[in-house]
């Protein structure tokens, strides 16, 4: 009987190791063979490299050879700045829909709700149309609109929910005290939501920065090519240079990876919250 919690523990954590290992075999797998010459990759694409297989062409192309670095630094430029935007407007339109009383309130948590239902490129017609008329298109301005526009319904219902967990004792205290409305928000909500943050940051860093769709049809131009467009002009109708292929979407999947290892506490405690009283 007493060897039934400890069993039942540990099929649990065997299953999460085995969901570990799949998730991050794909990552491992480009890992390996970006360091590996074109013949070993299609020899055995398993296979760890070897003193004779070991070869960082495709790393000299991707660096040297190209504007790669460029590319990086516009996907850093957009997802950064568009994430900078969800959490501030994110947090802020939470915060009045949650703590104000006003005509419309309803309303406008309903439009949210059908911003996440409603996926945004269904209006990238109408979208583009707007950029032509503003002359954003091959700019990055358009690109960190866009995304904030993506994002900021699901930041809106996440952390709507977190800050109706903000006792409301803490806020009339201040209130009491003399402290405004906006240092209330700054200095006493959102320190307590950090969790709530720090999910929705991966949130809406993760679809900025894999995107292909916009950048494709909104910012083509090599000045404004981000990381995920940058990578197709190693791949040909014909020919594709694998070397080349892998090593920029190792570059490409770094910071994801320093992402999730600098949020992954904040990111767990988000997921959890309220799962245990």
């Amino acid at each position: 009987m007493g060897a039934g919690p400890g069993l039942g523990r540990a099929g649990v954590h065997a299953l999460l190791l085995g969901y570990t290992l799949i998730a991050l075999f794909p990552i491992a797998l480009v890992m390996i063979n970006a360091v590996k010459s074109r013949a070993a990759i299609f020899d055995d694409p398993l296979a760890l490299p070897t003193a004779e297989s070991f070869s960082l062409v495709g790393w000299h192309k991707v660096l040297a050879a190209t504007d790669f670095t460029h590319y990086f630094g516009n996907s850093l430029v957009v997802t950064l700045g568009s994430l900078v935007l969800i959490l501030l407007f994110g947090a802020m339109a939470a915060w009045a829909l949650t703590e104000y009383d006003f005509r419309g309130r309803r309303l406008l948590a309903l439009f949210m709700a059908f911003g996440i239902m409603i996926p945004i490129r269904l209006g990238t017609v109408s979208i583009l149309e707007l950029a032509v008329q503003l002359d954003l298109v091959n700019t990055l301005t358009v690109l960190v609109l866009v995304y904030t526009a993506q994002g900021l319904p699901l930041a809106v219902m996440i952390l709507s929910e977190f800050i109706q967990q903000v006792p409301s004792e803490l806020k009339d205290a201040a209130r009491c005290d003399g402290v405004g409305e906006l240092r209330i928000f700054f200095q006493v909500v959102l320190p307590l939501i950090r969790p709530a943050v720090a999910t929705v940051a991966v949130f809406t860093m993760i679809p900025a920065w894999n995107d292909l769709w916009f950048p494709l049809i909104l910012a083509p131009s090599d000045s404004t090519r981000t990381v995920t467009l940058g990578v197709q002009q190693f791949i040909g109708q014909y020919v594709t240079d694998w070397n080349a292929v892998l090593a920029s979407l190792s570059l490409a999947v770094l910071p994801i990876l320093v992402l999730y290892a600098l949020f992954s506490r904040q990111l767990i405690r988000g997921l959890t919250s309220g799962a245990v009283k």
